[in-house]
């Protein structure tokens, strides 16, 4: 009866250590702040027009070349979504519908919400990939954590 409490002890004091490995893996992943994208070095500098082409041209090597890489892209805005919390801004290839959005920063909406259609900015952040969609027959490419570039 000896050996069976000690076995008894143990899987409670394992489960226990595991239910306090998985809550402070969670915590971490929950309270992970990102550093401020503006102080992140680029990978790449490039239009919007452009970056949309090389997307709709093969977007699995675009992919491979831009996923979670630092971009810096310039172009004219051709739409703002803007809510309390989140501001997204979309460059669109006008002729083909195909676009990239970007969603800005908590610390960035401000200046992001002060962005108009039709304005040139450059927009810094990091780019999530793109995809094509069958419904829409447009490619679009994401990017999180964009800064407006001065």
């Amino acid at each position: 009866m000896s050996d069976n409490r000690k076995k008894l002890k143990s899987i409670i004091l394992l489960v226990i250590i595991v239910v306090f490995a998985f809550a402070g893996g969670v915590l971490y992943v929950f309270t992970k702040k990102f550093t401020d994208i503006t102080k992140e070095k680029v990978d790449y500098t490039i239009s919007a027009f452009d970056l949309i082409n090389e997307f709709k041209n093969n977007d699995s090597l675009a992919n491979k070349k831009y996923a979670e890489k630092i971009i810096t892209v310039t172009g004219l805005v051709t739409e703002v979504e803007s809510a309390d919390t989140t501001v997204n801004i979309k460059m669109a290839d006008t002729t083909s519908g195909s676009y990239a959005i970007f969603a800005f920063q908590q610390q960035n909406l401000t200046e992001a919400k002060a962005i108009k259609e039709g304005d040139k900015v450059s927009i810094k952040g990091s780019c999530s990939g793109g995809a094509y969609s069958q419904i829409l027959e447009t490619e679009f490419i994401t990017f999180k954590r964009c800064a407006l570039t001065k």
